[in-house]
């Protein structure tokens, strides 16, 4: 299981509930609210995708808001994330890199599986967040296939919640794309056919 660890000791990201039961129950809480505003964000679109990091923060503060800090904000400290590789960019960096992520994802909305294959491990590979990241890829991710494909998607279990429940299958396609970063490419096909088995299953469930 992948967890990022701040390598510093930052003012800015600090844990305000030190109870992990109540930690579990905002988490669940909050989860429900970030859905909430994806499916808001998803009817009031008209179709248009237009991702900013702006947005990326706000759907970060809804995960997040209440147990760090740092909700709605980009980190400002170092991290690292276990069971991967992958070291993530120096907060200096974060935010060009979340705004050339936004703009990347708007110019190929046409392909709605490559543009939400891409979000889902770009956030990831930037981890602009102390907290929160992977719950606001799947968000953003969710969000932008939604847009793309231009219908609010039917069936559940859905595409996020089949992630969380089966992750092992999203931490390959991940580490399928950082290997391919490493590379000099962007090739997110790992997670693309992740994506398109999990829509299928979201969408097998209506018939039930």
């Amino acid at each position: 299981m992948r967890r990022s660890t701040a390598l510093a000791n930052p003012t800015t990201h600090v844990q305000l509930i030190d109870d992990p039961n109540e930690v579990a129950f905002l988490e669940a809480q909050n989860g429900l609210r970030q859905f909430d505003e994806v499916l808001r964000l998803i009817r009031e679109s008209n179709w248009r995708f237009n991702l900013t990091p702006e947005l990326v923060k706000d759907l970060q503060w809804f995960a997040t808001k209440g147990i760090w800090s740092s909700a709605g904000r980009f980190r400002q400290h170092p991290v690292s994330i276990t069971n991967t590789p992958h070291s993530p960019p120096p907060p200096e960096d974060v935010p060009q890199l979340v705004y050339e992520m936004c703009e990347y994802a708007n110019s190929k909305i046409d392909s709605p599986f490559h543009v939400s294959a891409y979000l889902m491990w770009r956030l990831n590979w930037i981890h602009p967040f102390g907290d929160g990241n992977g719950r606001t890829s799947r968000a953003v991710s969710y969000l932008a296939l939604s847009i793309g494909l231009q219908t609010e998607l039917p069936g559940s279990p859905t595409v996020p919640e089949l992630i969380v429940g089966a992750k092992q299958p999203y931490y390959a396609a991940l580490d399928a794309a950082d290997a391919a970063w490493q590379r000099g490419d962007v090739d997110v096909s790992e997670m693309e056919s992740l994506l398109n088995r999990l829509l299928e299953q979201q969408l097998r469930s209506i018939k039930r």
